[in-house]
C-alpha cells in the first residue's frame, strides 16, 4: 500500500520525541520512502506520455483518479520525510544546547543497544536498532548528513555564545532553588577559577560550598 513506509517513518519520529535519546538513522526506510517517490512519479509520466500535454480530466475521469491518488501518495511520502528528518533535527540540536557530546553519545548509544539486546522488543522493527555504518567498521547513531550538520550547528552555537562569554545561554531557563552547593574533592587539583574569576583551591577530601557554575561542577575532581 502506497505511503506505509512513511507511516512508519512517522511512527518513529512520534515516538522519538519521548525518548531522552536519539535513536540510530533509518537509511532503508528513508530510501524505500524515496524509492516509492520516484516510482510513482515514473508511473504519472508513463500515463500522461501519450497525451503530450493535452490530458483532460473531464473526458478520462478514471486515469484522473489514478493520477490524483499518485500524486496525493507522493505528496503525504514527501511529508514523512520532512517530519522525520525534522523531529531528528529539532533532537539533534537539543542534544547540542544542553552541552553533550553528540558524537560520544552516539556512539554509547550504540554500544548500549547492542549489550543490551535482550529483554522486551516494546514493538520496535528489527531495522530501528541497526546502526549506521559509517566506514572502516565504524558505527553511529546518526547518518554522515546529520554528523556534518551537528558539526557546523556546534561551531555556530559557540560563535554565537562568544559574544556574550559573560553569560551561560545554554544554561537551564528554570531558576535554582539554591544558588550554592556542596561539593567533595575527589583528588587533589589545585587551584581552579570559574568562568566568573572565583578561585577555588582543591584538596583532597575537602567539602567546599560553591556557586552553581557548570564549570566547576563538571570538573571531574568533584563530586
Amino acid at each position: 500500500m502506497y505511503g506505509e513506509t512513511g507511516a512508519r517513518l512517522v511512527q518513529h519520529a512520534k515516538r522519538m520525541q519521548n525518548l531522552s535519546h536519539l535513536p540510530p538513522y533509518l537509511p532503508e526506510m528513508v530510501r524505500d520512502v524515496t524509492r516509492e517517490v520516484r516510482g510513482l512519479e515514473k508511473d504519472v509520466e508513463e500515463l500522461l506520455q501519450p497525451f503530450h500535454g493535452s490530458f483532460d480530466p473531464a473526458a478520462n475521469q478514471a486515469l484522473a483518479c489514478t493520477l490524483l491518488v499518485n500524486h496525493l501518495s507522493m505528496r503525504r511520502n514527501k511529508r514523512c520525510l520532512l517530519a522525520y528528518h525534522r523531529t531528528r533535527t529539532d533532537k539533534l540540536e537539543e542534544i547540542v544546547w544542553s552541552g553533550a557530546d553528540v558524537a560520544d553519545l552516539s556512539s554509547q548509544q550504540v554500544r548500549d543497544r547492542g549489550g543490551g539486546g535482550g529483554g522486551g522488543g516494546g514493538g520496535d522493527s528489527d531495522d530501528e536498532r541497526l546502526p549506521v555504518t559509517v566506514g572502516e567498521g565504524r558505527t553511529s547513531s546518526l547518518s554522515p548528513q546529520e554528523e556534518d550538520y551537528v558539526r557546523q550547528y556546534s561551531d555556530l552555537l559557540a560563535a554565537y555564545k562568544g559574544h556574550w562569554t559573560d553569560v551561560d545561554l545554554t544554561g537551564s531557563l528554570e531558576p535554582p532553588r539554591e544558588l550554592f552547593i556542596d561539593v567533595r574533592v575527589l583528588k587533589a587539583a589545585g587551584e581552579i577559577q570559574t568562568e566568573y574569576g572565583w578561585v577555588f583551591v582543591l584538596c583532597w577530601l575537602a567539602q567546599v560550598q560553591v556557586e552553581k557554575r557548570r564549570s566547576l561542577i563538571n570538573c571531574d575532581a568533584v563530586r
